[in-house]
């Protein structure tokens, strides 16, 4: 059985994404056409689509990373930030975003609170994925 870890990182989350978007029916915020994903960015995203790809590859960490937390994953989503004449720091992104992806990922059965520990991937979520990542091996014919 074909699972995320088996194919390249892009494709699947791209085909993930259009899943999402589609079947799934979930709405990016109103805000979101706005909006920077974080401190390090001068420009809000070009691409429309970006809160579906987002949010899959925030689905396709959760699977991957097991249970974990919205700081953690601030941090993955962060990057270096410009200080001018200072030396470049790095900075998390945005929690806000990275909160309303999860609960709505949650909302469709994707995802499940653990309390304490984070969030990990419910059947359902692991289900999808998996599904997604054998239809991008049969399309690319591609393995890692």
């Amino acid at each position: 059985m074909t699972t995320a870890y088996d194919v390249p990182a892009e494709p699947l989350i791209r085909k993930l994404a259009d899943k999402l978007k589609n079947e799934y029916k979930l709405q990016p915020p109103e805000w979101s056409i706005w909006v920077k994903t974080g401190a390090h960015k001068e420009r809000a995203p070009e691409d429309p689509d970006w809160w579906y790809v987002r949010m899959a590859s925030i689905l396709r960490k959760v699977y991957i990373r097991g249970p974990i937390g919205v700081s953690r994953l601030r941090g993955m989503y962060g990057g270096k930030r410009d200080k001018g004449v200072k030396p470049y720091r790095h900075v998390k992104g945005s929690g806000s975003i990275i909160r309303k992806a999860l609960q709505q990922l949650e909302e469709a059965g994707l995802v499940e609170n653990m309390a304490s520990k984070g969030r990990k991937v419910t059947s359902k979520g692991q289900s999808l994925l998996d599904n997604v990542a054998h239809e991008v091996a049969q399309e690319t014919g591609k393995f890692i």
